[in-house]
């Protein structure tokens, strides 16, 4: 067993995985990792299982120190990681040898990196997940949903005699620019105004600083919800909801259960992907798309990690 020693970190630092799943009829939230993609992909530089625990490391402050030689990867946001001073950039394995000081000081492109080891970090599961959700005390090192902290110990079992690897620079996502975000179009989408679907998918929408894992605030024209009041019903993830202020929310991985404001439907895994590495105040549009296209766009992301 390696072991890692947390010298640094914040809030925001948590050990995430793929996802709690089959319990929502409990109440109980996914929880799991914002940028699935980023996750998937640290994991595959090790030769992991995809959905073995990572930590998630949402715009920096976070210092490790390695107890013994180790091979680590890193994906998504470039952090200014840093080993001993020396820059890191991230999508690749490295060695971090005993002494060693890894640190994640502010974010350069991005808003959450992912850290995995062989074998994923050890944690327990709880409702088959160690996804960490604080509101719910559920996951993480402790399995009591707390988030990562100074003197905390990060072990794994996983074997560290691995090839170093570096991701294809085809297969990087591209962080850069104003993303357009595919939405699956909603059972209430016939409910808002003429004018207001226009402005929906033809406005460029702002990210509000009011975000976190349950939800992301969009700022922008008030869209018009012209239906009767609803009654509440399950909200998957990345529900675009319309509250009576008509600023769409966008739902994340530790949202509510259910809900009761109308949807204009629901951002696509690759579109949710994208906006976990926005920070507040980026700009981004939306683009109706239907579920058939969304399902196969998917299929033939994930088809990537087979043919490499």
């Amino acid at each position: 067993m390696s072991r890692l020693t947390i010298e640094a970190s914040t809030a925001l630092c948590l050990l995430q995985d793929a996802g709690r799943f089959g319990v929502r009829h409990l109440g109980v939230t996914q929880g799991g990792a914002a940028d699935w993609r980023s996750m998937s992909w640290a994991n595959w530089l090790l030769g992991n299982g995809l959905d073995a625990p990572v930590i998630e490391i949402t715009l920096g402050g976070f210092t490790l120190v390695a107890e013994e030689d180790c091979v680590l990867a890193l994906a998504g946001a470039d952090l200014g990681a840093q080993v001993d001073g020396e820059a890191l950039a991230p999508w690749r394995s490295f060695r971090l040898h005993k002494g060693q000081r890894l640190q994640f000081t502010r974010p350069l492109l991005g808003a959450r990196a992912y850290l995995a080891a062989p074998g994923g970090f050890d944690a327990p599961k709880v409702l088959g997940s160690s996804a960490t959700v604080a509101r719910e005390e559920l996951g993480g090192l402790d399995g009591m949903g707390h988030a990562l902290g100074k003197g905390a110990s990060l072990s794994y079992s996983g074997n560290s005699l691995v090839l170093l690897r570096e991701l294809p620079s085809q297969c990087v996502p591209d962080f850069t620019g104003e993303p357009l975000l595919d939405l699956v179009l909603g059972a209430q989408i016939g409910e808002f105004s003429g004018q207001s679907l226009f402005d929906a998918f033809n406005s460029v929408w702002s990210l509000d600083s009011r975000a976190d894992r349950m939800g992301i605030r969009l700022l922008g024209t008030a869209l018009q919800y012209q239906g009767k009041p609803m009654i509440s019903e399950g909200i998957p993830l990345g529900a675009v909801q319309v509250p009576p202020d008509g600023q769409p929310i966008v739902l994340l991985n530790d949202r509510q259960t259910i809900g009761g404001y109308p949807r204009l439907g629901a951002l696509t895994p690759l579109a949710l992907a994208r906006l976990a590495q926005c920070l507040p105040g980026a700009r981004v549009r939306l683009r109706p798309v239907v579920q058939d296209v969304a399902h196969r766009e998917q299929i033939q992301y994930l088809r990537q990690f087979v043919s490499l």
